[in-house]
């Protein structure tokens, strides 16, 4: 055993702790030379795992002088998805250098750490740096980048899985191709902790120039999870979604008494701050006891919230996804979630949080916000005991992220594009990259390409005497860095007291629907909006409950596949009655309804139903796909409908079907014998029934604001988003018009197909369908499967209130027939 190996050994004997031997594996490897991907249960030692064959390596390089050599450079770079998780490691990290006596230093370089130190960085690197995806591009975009990582040993991206379905990912990619680059021998490795294709995405973390024999390495550690039900204590027999999970709170008040920390997860940050409000209506002695935490609120609320769990001094937390990877919370007992969270992974994950040490259990509530949510505890029961989780799909050849980062080069040292050319097509993302699209990126980066040329502020990057790339104009390079990163959202205005602090960020079309003096709840409080003025919103307190609760764009989320098809199996195990699982059991009272007035679909069914009312002729179809399938699926079965004979509809769905509405009769029998669910010209029809150039519109502005087209604005000076909308827009056909080529539009239409309308799930639900027998079942009266999806479209018209009303109304007239 080598003197780092037993030194490492001693250290974790005075904590009084055993190395695990996946964690033995891993140093093993990381000695030896190896890349690689480990894949670990949360709370199991992940970070150790990594950080410790570093030091190993250190102490045996330098057996006699390590506790004396200081400033040595950065030997480890550490990349994480969440700012929330790098304080935590640095922490962890910073405690195992002091006990050893080592004189390094860990330091975090992310978007909330100051300017000073981000400036003593930039003279003197600390030994290790925990960063984000966005941070490092940032510091590869300094001049003389390559002396600050000459050092550089190791890299290692944390929570790979969180990154890799997204244009981060893609960032991380590129960073991860610039540092090889630099030195082939850099050893790199991923950590995840869900993920189903860890194959595929070790190749993606590693390049395709990567050896064959690269490291997957998984924990023999099996986290033991109890999963619990809140089973309301009567059915409806006609659910709805409306209520958010509130009208369970009386159920939930006493699992928080019981338990000495508690996180609540919810799906959105609008449903975190209603929750947040109930739970102190209900029990205003959890008052200085309860906190919220979400991504739109102030940085300093946000790390007084993770700090106070931690010392203790908060029981409760309402979150979002934003503590999901969250902090490394030792303190918390339970985890509850408040509706489906749509997928196996993202639970496992929250489960994960309570019992956040090796060897403890993890226990998680699910609360189901309609009696239907049932359906997916007992799934989500079932994948966890069957280890089975999502796969996460890369995201493949995104010219804007490729824009973004050739210019962020040119800023600093400048790049041959040859050599650029060698290193990107090394990556997953890039590797069909063909060379005609990287000559028309050039020419795009250096002149604006064929319809911009004429535009000095687009004309960005110029070549030198030398044959190097660079940026010479300040501006642009000013701009540049400040729009480094690749989540493009709606614009953000921040809300701050009259007089006071601030209190977070909230989007500005939710504001725009506000006029002076109305009321909202935000950061848990209740506010009153007093004026707007340059990208601000001044507030005060505000008496009263009754308010608006501001919701945030792309807060829906969709069933995953893993889900989708757990849902149609448990649905066929309730036919017969054979799965006796507490959440089925419960729902019996639902499905004899449902078998009463309809079908209840097995696997070789698909189930349409037909009914009328006073607002005409309503067809349900139930594939059981996910929100997002859905979307594309409805609007294709509408379009095909209406080439049969002219006819209108208004359209709802949620994640177990969708609802077509019409003044007429829906001829669903005639358009069935016409191939309805045909696979065929499939992307032509998708894209005929919906306006496609619409929706590739509203893709391409965050597409725009990612290669630099548009420039969102400066702190504290942003640019107001319709304008920002307005300008991609008047690119977007000015492209269309002179440029179809532009491989930026094509990419718009390519990201409408593959996310908002998940093309690839919905051609594979469409072959499922014709493999089944189709039922039209007509029914006088709604069934317990159609009513939510026939809610849902009145949502869009009623107020909270009048929803309410209105549903009992039509729970009562339903119950009586």
């Amino acid at each position: 055993m080598t003197k780092g190996e037993k030194l490492i050994d001693q250290w974790f004997a005075n904590q009084k702790w055993k190395p695990f031997k996946y964690q033995k594996e891993v140093w093993e490897k990381v000695l030896q030379g190896s890349n690689g991907l480990l894949n670990a249960p949360t709370g199991s030692g992940k970070t150790f795992a990594l950080f410790m064959p570093v030091l190993i390596e250190w102490i045996n390089q330098h057996p006699d002088d390590y506790q004396d050599l200081e400033k040595n450079g950065l030997q480890l770079l550490w990349i994480t998805p969440l700012r929330a998780l790098a304080k935590d490691i640095e922490n962890a990290m910073q405690k195992v250098v002091d006990d050893l006596k080592i004189p390094w230093s860990v330091q975090r370089r992310t978007g909330d750490v100051s300017s000073s130190v981000k400036q003593k960085q930039k003279r003197q690197m600390p030994e290790v740096l925990i960063t984000t995806p966005e941070s490092l591009h940032i510091l590869l975009a300094q001049k003389e980048y390559p002396k600050r990582f000459k050092n550089l040993n190791t890299v290692v991206v944390d929570e790979w899985h969180e990154l890799i379905g997204s244009k981060r990912g893609t960032q991380t990619e590129l960073g991860l191709s610039r540092l090889k680059g630099m030195d082939p021998s850099l050893r790199i490795w991923g950590i995840s902790a869900t993920i189903g294709n860890l194959e595929e995405s070790a190749e993606v973390l590693l390049g395709t120039d990567s050896n064959p024999d690269n490291t997957i390495i998984r924990s023999d550690i099996r986290k033991k999870i109890n999963v619990h039900s809140v089973l309301p204590d009567d059915i409806e027999r006609f659910p709805w979604s409306g209520h958010l999970g509130i009208n369970l709170i009386h159920k939930v008040l006493p699992i928080l008494d019981k338990s000495g920390s508690t996180l609540i997860f919810t799906n959105t940050r609008a449903q975190s701050e209603i929750w947040f409000q109930k739970l102190l209506e209900a029990n205003p002695e959890l008052a200085g006891t309860i906190a919220l935490h979400h991504g739109s609120l102030d940085t300093k609320i946000r790390e007084w919230v993770e700090d106070s769990l931690h010392s203790g001094l908060i029981k409760v937390v309402v979150c979002t996804s934003s503590l999901d990877l969250g902090v490394d919370f030792a303190p918390v007992d339970t985890v509850i979630q408040i509706g489906s969270p749509k997928g196996v992974a993202r639970f496992l994950q929250r489960a994960g949080r309570s019992g956040h040490q090796p060897g403890a259990e993890s226990t998680i509530w699910f609360v189901p916000t309609h009696a239907l949510e049932l359906i997916e505890a007992s799934a989500l029961k079932d994948a966890i005991h069957d280890h089975q989780v999502e796969d996460r799909i890369p995201v493949l050849k995104p010219y804007d992220v490729l824009i973004q980062y050739l210019v962020t080069l040119a800023l600093s040292e400048g790049f041959n594009p040859n050599q650029i050319f060698d290193e990107i097509k090394r990556t997953f993302a890039y590797q069909t990259l063909q060379p005609d699209e990287w000559e028309w990126i050039l020419n795009f980066i250096q002149s604006g390409g064929q319809s911009l040329s004429r535009y000095d502020e687009y004309n960005k990057v110029e070549i030198d005497e030398d044959g190097v790339w660079k940026v010479f104009d300040r501006k642009i390079a000013r701009r540049h860095r400040m729009s480094i990163g690749t989540i493009a959202s709606d614009s953000m205005l921040r809300v701050r007291f009259l007089k006071g602090g601030n209190l977070g960020r909230v989007e500005e079309w939710f504001i725009s629907q506000l006029n002076t003096g109305d009321t909202f709840w935000f950061a848990g409080r209740n506010l009153e909006l007093v004026r707007i003025k340059d990208m601000t919103v001044y507030v005060r307190k505000a008496k009263g409950s009754s308010s608006k609760v501001p919701s945030y764009l792309g807060g829906r989320m969709s069933l995953s596949s893993n889900m989708s098809e757990r849902l149609r199996k448990k649905i066929r195990e309730a036919i017969p009655g054979t799965d006796k699982s507490i959440e089925l059991t419960t729902l019996k009272p639902i499905f004899d309804l449902q078998k009463e007035r309809s079908v209840l679909p097995d696997d070789s069914q698909f189930l349409i139903e037909k009914s009328w009312s006073r607002e005409g002729c309503h067809c349900f179809f139930f594939p059981f796909e996910g929100r997002y399938v859905h979307e594309g699926m409805s609007a294709l079965v509408a379009h095909r409908i209406s080439k049969l004979i002219p006819i209108t509809f208004s359209i709802a769905m949620n994640d177990y079907g969708f609802e077509l509405l019409s003044d007429q009769d829906i001829p669903v029998e005639e358009a069935l014998e016409k191939e309805l669910f045909s696979e065929k010209n499939l992307t032509r029809d998708l894209m005929g029934s919906l306006n496609d150039t619409e929706l590739a519109k509203r893709r391409f502005r965050g597409i725009s604001q990612i290669a630099g087209l548009v420039f969102p604005g400066f702190p504290g000076n942003q640019i107001k988003g319709k304008h920002l909308q307005m300008s991609s827009g008047l690119f977007f056909d000015v492209f269309i018009e002179y440029e179809p080529g532009h491989l930026l539009i094509r990419q718009a239409y390519e990201e409408v197909l593959q996310y908002q309308l998940d093309e690839a799930r919905l051609r594979q639900a469409l072959l499922r369908i014709q493999k089944q027998k189709i039922i039209v079942q007509e029914v006088e009266r709604f069934t317990p499967f159609a009513f939510p999806i026939y809610v849902d479209r009145l949502r869009e018209r009623l107020s909270s209130e009048k929803l309410a009303d209105r549903v009992l109304k039509i729970q009562k007239k339903l119950e009586a027939d």
